[in-house]
């Protein structure tokens, strides 16, 4: 990677940085609580270029997006998920372009022209991106390795500074987790986060963030093994038990990820469940 991301230069909207001889980052200018800084636009390829993640629908990001690719072609459009600050963006950016749309499926108002499943490949002149499927944060979420770099952008499945809400019925704790796993098993040099910095030392950061989601889940089994002795608990109370260690204006989003535990533990015939309330299985 370059020595422009080295010196960790401030995320600026719209301007183009080069991560290296293949990678261009273009933030959106769409920071907020589920986005930290803003998404991440990459570019890559030389002549004809990939384009992995338009953002919302913003056509300022879309403008910085054509002006970044210069006199390069932009031949595709690739998808991570189609969450809104994610996929919006991919008609307006087809219309200037004329790239083909992948991902790997259609929802959301995506329209594709090709679907991608695990281990397809789109293949320029001087790079492979290779899709691999990682549901759990959103079940048609897609991350790409770029084999030449063995750099990973990894969309909405791993950020830079902060973990994922996993939001069920799509999101889903347990298949996360299994697919962080996979990544364990991938030569990997860096992470290309949909928010955030580069990420180095990536298979030692997988393995924080797993045993960060299982070290929330046994704070979720202490909790009903607390609170509901006696009695199922609701989740309110069982978010501000398992979640004390974080800002209470967070507790809302906490919630998405605590019932994705309690799903997990439900499956796994840990916890069971009566209406909104829980308690440990007999």
């Amino acid at each position: 990677m370059s020595d422009v991301e080295a010196v960790r230069p401030d995320l600026i909207p719209d301007v183009p940085v080069a991560l290296d001889k293949l990678v261009r980052r273009v933030l959106c200018n769409n920071p907020g609580m589920m986005s930290g800084p803003g998404t991440n636009t990459y570019l890559v390829g030389i002549d004809e270029v990939a384009v992995i993640d338009p953002g919302p629908e913003d056509l300022g990001h879309t403008d910085a997006i054509v002006a970044a690719a210069g006199a390069d072609a932009i031949r595709w459009i690739l998808c991570t998920h189609t969450h809104p600050d994610h996929s919006p963006g991919v008609p307006a950016l087809q219309e200037r372009t004329g790239a083909e749309v992948l991902a790997f499926a259609d929802r959301d108002g995506l329209v594709c022209d090709r679907h991608l499943a695990d281990g397809d490949t789109v293949e320029g002149t001087e790079f492979t991106l290779r899709a691999i499927h990682t549901p759990g944060h959103a079940s048609n979420h897609l991350c790409f390795l770029l084999e030449e770099e063995q750099l990973l952008f990894t969309g909405d499945h791993l950020m830079q500074g902060s973990t994922v809400v996993i939001n069920p019925p799509d999101g889903d704790m347990a298949v996360y987790i299994a697919n962080l796993r996979r990544l364990l098993d991938i030569p990997l040099q860096w992470l290309a986060p949909g928010h955030g910095f580069l990420i180095d030392e990536p298979h030692a950061v997988v393995s924080k963030t797993i045993a960060h989601r299982l070290g929330r889940e046994a704070k979720v089994l202490a909790g009903l093994q607390k609170l509901a002795a006696v009695a199922p608990v609701d989740e309110a109370a069982l978010v501000a038990e398992v979640y004390a260690d974080t800002p209470k204006q967070l507790h809302a989003m906490a919630l998405r990820s605590l019932r994705a535990h309690l799903h997990k533990l439900q499956a796994e015939g840990l916890a069971s469940r009566q209406g909104d309330q829980w308690q440990l299985s007999a």
